[in-house]
């Protein structure tokens, strides 16, 4: 039995614009509050961050929770009434400032150690990035964006025809905004950040995501050279059937991998494979179900105003 994307696109375009207006939301909202889209950590923002964890060596001294008020009351004390404090795991505080140097940090950590409690000393980290390198990271890595995004329309217009290259970028659009929104929700409930490996994410993602969208329309063309009367819509219905199984067992292969490093990488690698688990998750379906049924609507609507235009009347692009 055959699985027809076509019957249902409504369904999926429905699914992909409330996801993606979910993330739109939730970016206004982190602009309102944070003045950015999305919660950027130091390396695009610059200061410092400070992660301090309790020593459960000493008597008591995990017994309680840490108290975020108590935090909140020192770093008042310290004049650093505006940093970001969130809590890690059981035992750990994550505070990010102001650029601090090395005397401010010492007279910080000793007044919160007085008073949540000692610190142990191996699992504290600290780390330091000044604003013009941030700035710099940040023009860098839009760059990198725009010219991937800018070189791939290029390419598949070239490969195939502008149509089908109009439609893969949008399905590459579709995946990083998935994943930008969804990073942008995260930011705001659960105060994660993105960093430099969030842009190699998204970047990583668009090469993973057109991969399975000129797989799909590679076999496209293929049935349409071989059946040139049959409907675009059976044409495209045969050419997903035809790929989708390798499409799934590419993604679940390398998500598999990705999941593995998200549970046992550590916390800097946990978000980055984050970001890649969610992008990867939205290239197989823009592939299979968006870019596939977006070329089919199209085609269709240009079929009705005017004589067919088939793949195989034109000269090979390839």
């Amino acid at each position: 039995m055959k699985f027809s994307v076509i019957k249902k696109r409504s369904l999926w375009w429905t699914i992909s614009v409330a996801i993606i207006l979910s993330g739109l939301i939730a970016m206004v909202i982190s602009w309102q509050q944070l003045g950015a889209p999305l919660r950027l950590s130091l390396d695009f923002v610059g200061g410092t961050r400070l992660q301090y964890e309790l020593d459960c060596s000493k008597p008591a001294n995990c017994d309680k929770p840490i108290d975020i008020a108590a935090v909140r009351e020192v770093m008042d004390a310290q004049e650093l009434a505006n940093s970001s404090i969130q809590v890690v795991g059981k035992n750990g505080i994550s505070i990010r400032t102001k650029k601090l140097d090395v005397e401010a940090r010492t007279k910080l950590e000793k007044a919160l150690s007085e008073k949540i409690g000692a610190f142990d000393p191996q699992k504290n980290l600290n780390d330091t990035v000044g604003p013009t390198l941030g700035r710099q990271l940040f023009t860098s890595g839009l760059l990198a964006l725009i010219l991937s995004f800018a070189g791939i329309l290029v390419y598949l217009t070239f490969r195939f025809q502008f149509d089908y290259a109009f439609f893969a970028f949008v399905a590459l659009f579709h995946d990083v905004l998935i994943t930008v929104g969804i990073f942008s929700i995260l930011g705001l409930v659960q105060g994660v950040e993105v960093d430099s490996l969030f842009v190699v994410a998204l970047l990583t993602i668009i090469g993973f995501s057109v991969n399975d969208t000129v797989v799909i329309y590679d076999r496209v063309r293929e049935v349409i050279s071989l059946n040139p009367d049959e409907p675009i819509n059976q044409i495209v219905d045969d050419a997903v059937n035809q790929t989708m199984t390798r499409s799934l067992n590419t993604t679940l292969t390398v998500l598999l991998t990705l999941f593995s490093i998200f549970f046992f990488g550590g916390e800097t690698l946990k978000y980055f494979a984050l970001a890649l688990i969610i992008g990867f998750t939205a290239g197989a379906y823009s592939s299979i179900f968006i870019a596939s049924t977006l070329l089919a609507w199209w085609r269709e609507r240009a079929e009705k105003s005017s004589p067919p235009l088939r793949d195989s009347q034109i000269s090979d692009e390839a």
